[in-house]
């Protein structure tokens, strides 16, 4: 149900900041406070889900045997740690 936004994640992440600074001055009226947070949701969200898909994508570069470099994905039990 969310909508996604159509952003890098640097920009979006900007964009958070943005929305936060916002907020915090505390001199928005209220319909337009409720609909920045929504906003700053939305990114949170969006945010939360590249990550996500970054983390998944995350390789560790290691030597095999004979000493060559290969790349091998982080075991699940070591993500944790």
């Amino acid at each position: 149900m969310s909508t996604r936004p159509n952003k890098k994640f640097e920009d979006a992440l900007r964009d958070l900041e943005g929305l936060v600074e916002k907020l915090e001055m505390g001199d928005l009226p209220l319909e337009d406070a409720l609909s920045t947070f929504e906003e700053g949701v939305t990114l949170v969200r969006y945010l939360n889900e590249q990550l996500t898909e970054v983390d998944k994508r995350v390789e560790v570069l290691t030597r095999d045997l004979s000493g060559a470099f290969q790349l091998q994905a982080i075991p699940e039990d070591e993500e944790d740690a």
